[in-house]
């Protein structure tokens, strides 16, 4: 299985500019044979900027198709699949993944009671794991009228999902609950502002890794992890749970060494 870096992708592309440019520049060359490297200079060229300014963005998009490992400066490797990040470390393999945590229902819409309950089956659902779990929220202060406009937005595409999976002959009643739920959150979310509350962002995530002595059982050990988590979290906290993959992944990956420095930053990176 081959590896590659946005770094090794620039260098080459540079290098194929340069013997271009060399082809295109030579006294002895043909017609063609220059015409042939003024091309070759020219993909070259733009290759290098565009892996120097883009990499993180088209390396992705190469390996979704080829059996290819990216490896980030750091030395991390993200395999073909991009839902796991691994690392060797002294003689063991070390996998990690990201899972995206979509929160329909706050602290404060919930009563006293309520919420000492759904602390007593976050706690309890948590003590059995034998794993660790890292558990990230990110808050900022939100723009309200922009705000507004796309909890707009999302409750009409939530209802249209819903009637759509309605009218089916025979509706998925999973599908059904999930539309109905993110519908009664949007809901809630127009009328706090309505009613003059400044809406907060969250954006929330869990990490867990394993261990393995080889790449291939770090990683069954993580995806093994990645599913218990899964109904954990949605069980215990009653919330929507999605492995994350390529950009979005890598986004968590890059906020467990720098979270964006203000809102602004935040909003643009939104999952």
């Amino acid at each position: 299985m081959a590896q590659l870096t946005a770094k090794q992708m620039m260098y080459g592309s540079i290098a194929l500019a340069f013997v271009g440019a060399i082809m295109a520049i030579s006294s002895s060359a043909s017609g063609w044979l220059g015409l042939i490297g003024g091309i070759f200079a020219g993909l070259g060229g733009m290759g290098g900027v565009v892996f120097f300014k883009y990499g993180y963005l088209v390396v992705p998009l190469i390996t979704k198709r080829q059996r290819i490992v990216m490896i980030t400066d750091s030395g991390y490797e993200i395999p073909p699949s991009q839902d796991v990040i691994i690392k060797k470390v002294g003689n063991e393999y070390y996998a990690s993944a990201f899972l995206a945590i979509r929160i329909y229902e706050s602290a404060t819409e919930r009563s006293q009671e309520q919420n000492v309950a759904y602390n007593k089956y976050f706690e309890r659902a948590i003590s059995n794991m034998r794993y660790a779990v890292k558990i990230c929220y990110l808050l900022y202060a939100e723009d309200v009228a922009e705000k507004r406009r796309m909890i707009e937005t999302r409750k009409a595409e939530s209802q249209l999902r819903l009637a759509r999976e309605r009218d089916k002959g025979e509706p998925d009643v999973l599908k059904m609950d999930k539309f109905e739920r993110e519908i009664a959150m949007w809901e809630t979310q127009l009328q706090r502002l309505i009613k003059g509350v400044r809406p907060m962002g969250v954006l929330a995530y869990a990490m867990t890794s394993a261990s393995g002595i080889s790449k291939e059982a770090a990683v069954a050990t993580l995806r093994a992890q990645v599913r218990e988590l899964k109904v954990t979290l949605q069980n215990a906290l009653n919330v929507q749970v999605e492995q994350l993959t390529a950009d979005e992944m890598k986004k968590c990956f890059e906020w467990e060494f720098a979270f964006p420095s203000g809102p602004k930053d935040i909003e643009e990176s939104v999952m």
